[in-house]
């Protein structure tokens, strides 16, 4: 009889708050912040400091999910954030419901930088693979592919309402793209080192690029362009200095430089919605924060810059006025200044210093409600996210995000005798979860905790540290209520004797120590406390890596540095076997149950499994490819689990010596493991400094279909690498300017594409199974036909639409592009059937345009063809235009209801912000006239003075 396993699935995911990879972004409301914790897209309450939603895609084939690298807000709606994955794909998610509304694959490499459009429309990517895509968010396909650049996209930015992109790259080169067009209008050079971030303020009138050198670079952008119209292919390259001179066909015109403070590389530069701030952040430890001047204070300074120069070049000349035209020339009259500098119209306010490395920057979009200028937030490598209010003077820390998770690597995890307790370690804190809910508890200060337990009754708990110091904890109060210098050197291990009366400690030091827990009553305090007492110490030759009790308290193993495993007689400390065999030291042991079988892990990649009666090594398994830094028992079972530096986590049977299964999650080594009483879950710990749930369901599997489902999942891979490889071979290399499209092939489209020729076939063999009936039956109807099971008793037409509509939007263009000409032709042959519903419409016109694109120069070619682009031709114009008089009528009627809403409306005050910006704008075209006649007025008297005088 074959034996069936229960499977252990991927559960709750818990002690990240913000990775290093990723960026973070403010929601409309400036109430929410988004921040991509490893695979997860978390949605923090910055005022409560709470996690609202934890948004996570799907898990693949082999239960691995990617991880967040960019974060971008849509601008028109009020739930709707995307956000890029390591993999290329991108998700679009509606965070009040917390569903991700569509997927869209595209890139080959990591996505790397997200923009949304003003109007929220359109979106544009750059990834790894040095591509852009412009995505439509409404339709959920891609529109476009650009190719151009040479290196990794590092960022973009719309401009003039979505008509144009401006993106950089790591290949020095700032490229204008013109979206109507598909092409490069615009290549802007002169940065010497990688461009890693830019961006404008919210009127388009400047853009701020930041590279890995010591300056920043501004330009001009131009939106009215001589001619309104582009008619050059070519683009038109802008040297950073200025040289040569400006085109008319320019967007970017070079406009100056600002050395910043900081040495290290830009990583980003962002505006706050005012436009009246911009943050330079740095790959170190300071954000530069920069106030831009409006267009009054801008002159006005400059006015001030020209009228110093004149006075020191008159006090160097020796004169007291300005008596020739030289001098007016050079300098202009008064009230006109020649030029505006970038030092005029950017100021650098102050610099943030933190005292961790800055990894990403978020400006709110509401401004603070006290004196503030505006409110950013900021993510650290420390795993904590800050928020401070910038004022004219100083910066104040508001909020920080920092208990749900811990400041570096998790070191050590353990759960109590109950498993309702968690207690995991780290270099600077010790931290007590619910792993049930991933909520933490108690967070205590500890001095790089290595290893910990509960001690039995759960009211306290022991950490060993690296300093070989011992800390008890009391877990209910949170606090550490004493500290014993226990070792001289770093405590690896902490195992409680199975009766309850002590625990016993191995350190590098080459110490083993048994220890007996006291209860004293301190000077001072009413209560008794918890300390501990060294009863005996067994001196080893090595360091001592790893100690473990068999539950009958019978033995002791003790893995050393030695590469070997000694077990010793508890009760009396003698020596009882010696386990050899591995080549690295072993860093991990267990105990079963039973007390019958031994597993070490070691550095040498494997895993062995011994006999504790006669120390012989029953198997020796090739574990993982990294080093094995945890192996543990399921109680009462010969099971096990084993976690290395290769990132896995894998179920074992010792008896059969098989793999059941490898669990994927996570994106950094394992450190650590730790399993329930009743092996319903296990706890892993990580690098990347997340705590793992894998919980244990009702699901049976079996060894042989776990076997040859790795099989497959290797052969997959190695065949869709291989796809991948031969298509780059055959395709030439895309030129500087190409427009392609913007899906990719993947597993999906290629089985999309079966599924469509499959029911080609399936519909043209029941067509002529009908036509046969119809034949044979001389005049009978179809209807007396027994309807065919296979095709769910659909007619051919609607089961062949059936199966075209099941395609993902975003995946429709890849799959008809793997379809073989005879049956596109085929498929076509449908097209006016399905034009009849008014629903799909937009289906036939997105199928019928691309298969005539692709297919152009065959259909002209075949005969079989023409009687269906005829059929088409006919058919396809009246229903589309049919189509947009439908919705022309509807928008009427929307805009019509719209209006008498609004005239029926107690609420003025709605359109308060529209006038009170129309009110400014007429003021300040007032005030420009008035300087500007003033200014006329005072050059006129000027005039009449000097002629008076001559």
């Amino acid at each position: 009889m074959v034996k069936a396993y229960l499977r252990y699935e991927a559960g709750a995911v818990f002690g990240v708050v913000a990775s290093a990879e990723s960026n973070i972004c403010y929601d409309c409301s400036g109430k929410l912040l988004f921040s991509g914790a490893l695979e997860n897209l978390s949605v923090w309450n910055v005022k409560q400091g709470l996690c609202v939603k934890a948004l996570a895609p799907n898990p693949t084939a082999s239960g691995a999910r990617p991880a967040v690298t960019s974060i971008a807000w849509m601008p028109s709606s009020i739930s709707k954030v995307a956000s890029g994955y390591d993999d290329g794909s991108i998700r679009i998610w509606d965070s009040v419901h917390g569903i991700c509304e569509t997927t869209l694959n595209g890139h080959r490499g990591a996505t790397t930088a997200l923009r949304y459009s003003k109007t929220g429309s359109l979106l544009a990517s750059g990834s790894k693979d040095t591509d852009i895509i412009i995505w439509d968010v409404l339709g959920e396909s891609g529109l476009f592919r650009l190719h151009g650049h040479r290196g990794q996209v590092t960022d973009l930015l719309f401009l003039d309402s979505g008509k144009k992109l401006v993106s950089c790259s790591k290949d020095k080169f700032v490229r204008v793209w013109d979206l109507e067009t598909q092409h490069c209008m615009q290549i802007v050079v002169g940065h010497h080192s990688e461009i890693w971030s830019l961006d404008a303020d919210p009127e388009e009138h400047y853009l701020v690029t930041g590279s890995s050198d010591l300056e920043l670079r501004f330009y001009k952008i131009c939106q009215n362009m001589e001619n309104g119209s582009l008619h050059d292919v070519k683009p038109n390259i802008t040297v950073g200095d200025g040289d040569p001179g400006p085109s008319k066909w320019d967007i970017l015109r070079h406009f100056g430089e600002i050395q910043r403070q900081s040495k290290d590389r830009v990583v980003t530069v962002r505006f706050n919605a005012t436009g009246n701030l911009f943050a330079c952040q740095g790959a170190g430890k300071t954000v530069e924060i920069f106030n831009v001047m409006d267009e009054r204070e801008a002159l006005r300074k400059a006015k001030k810059r020209a009228h110093r120069k004149k006075e020191k070049t008159l006090k160097r000349r020796g004169e007291v006025a300005i008596e020739t035209k030289d001098m007016n020339s050079e300098f202009g009259n008064e009230g006109e200044i020649r030029d505006v500098t970038v030092s005029d119209t950017f100021r650098l306010l102050q610099v943030l210093r933190m005292n961790k490395k800055i990894c990403s920057v978020s400006f709110c979009s509401i401004a603070p409600k006290s004196n503030g200028l505006a409110t950013i937030a900021l993510s650290l490598s420390n795993n904590v996210l800050e928020v401070f209010t910038i004022q004219p003077d100083k910066s104040t820390k508001t909020h920080c995000i920092e208990l749900p998770g811990h400041r570096s690597d998790i070191r050590s995890v353990t759960l109590n005798a109950d498993s309702t307790l968690l207690l995991s370690t780290s270099y600077d804190a010790a931290k007590i979860w619910n792993p049930s809910t991933g909520s933490c508890l108690r967070t205590i200060e500890s001095q790089s905790g290595v290893c910990g337990t509960f001690v039995p009754g759960n009211q306290y708990a022991l950490v060993g540290t690296k300093t070989g110091k011992l800390e008890i904890i009391d877990v209910g109060g949170g606090v550490r209520t004493e500290m014993t210098d226990a070792h001289t050197d770093t405590i690896w291990s902490i195992i409680s004797v199975p009766d309850g009366s002590g625990f016993i400690t191995g350190s590098a030091d080459h110490d083993i120590k048994f220890w007996e827990y006291l209860l004293v009553k301190k000077d001072g305090q009413a209560s008794e406390q918890m300390t501990v007492q060294n009863v005996w110490t067994l001196k080893m030759k090595e360091a001592v890596l790893a100690v473990r009790v068999s539950p009958d308290a019978k033995y002791m193993a003790v893995s050393l540095y030695d590469n070997t495993v000694k077990v010793y007689f508890l009760d009396s400390q003698k020596f009882f076997l010696s386990l050899y065999g591995h080549k690295l030291p072993v860093h991990c042991i267990d105990i079963s149950s039973d007390g019958d079988l031994l597993v070490s892990g070691s550095l040498d990649k494997n895993v062995k499994i011994w006999g504790l009666d006669f120390g012989d090594c029953h198997k020796s398994i090739y574990a993982h490819t990294d080093s094995v830094m945890a192996v543990q028992f399921v109680r009462n079972t010969h099971y096990f689990f084993s976690a290395g530096k290769d990132r896995l986590v894998k179920y074992w049977d010792a008896d059969k010596f098989e793999l059941l299964l490898t669990l994927e999650g996570h994106h950094s080594p394992v450190w650590c493991l730790a399993v329930s009483h009743n092996g319903d879950f296990v706890i892993s710990g990580s690098h990347d400094r997340s705590i793992r749930r894998w919980d244990r369901t009702q699901e049976p599997f079996f060894i042989e279909e776990e076997r040859e489902k790795r099989l497959e999942e290797i052969f997959e891979s190695g065949l869709g690498d291989a796809v991948e490889s031969v298509n780059v071979l055959k395709e030439d290399p895309p030129e500087q300017e190409a427009v392609g499209v913007a899906g990719k092939q993947t597993k999906e489209t290629i089985s999309a594409t079966d599924s469509i020729i499959d029911a080609l076939d399936m519909a043209e063999e029941e067509a002529k199974r009908i036509r046969m009936h119809e034949v044979g039956g001389r005049g009978a109807q179809v209807a007396d036909l027994p309807p065919n099971l296979m095709m769910l008793g659909l007619s051919p037409s609607d089961y062949v639409l059936r199966a075209v509509s099941s395609v993902q939007t975003n995946d429709l263009e890849p799959t008809l592009l793997s379809l073989p000409f005879t049956d596109a032709l085929k498929l076509m042959a449908y097209l006016k059937d399905w034009t009849l519903g008014p629903d799909k419409v937009e289906l036939v016109c997105k199928i019928a345009t691309f298969l005539v694109q692709t297919h152009h120069n065959q259909l002209i070619a075949t005969p079989a063809a023409r009687p269906i682009l005829t059929a088409l031709n006919g058919v396809l114009h009246k229903r589309v235009k049919e189509c947009k008089d439908t919705l022309g009528f509807n928008l009427a009627a929307m805009d019509h209801l719209k209006q008498l809403l609004w005239s029926k409306s107690d609420a003025p005050f709605r359109n308060a912000k529209a006038k009170l910006l129309e009110i400014r704008a007429r003021h300040s075209n007032f005030t420009d006239r008035n300087v500007e006649v003033k200014g006329r007025q005072k050059r006129k008297k000027a005039s009449h003075e000097t002629h008076l005088g001559a």
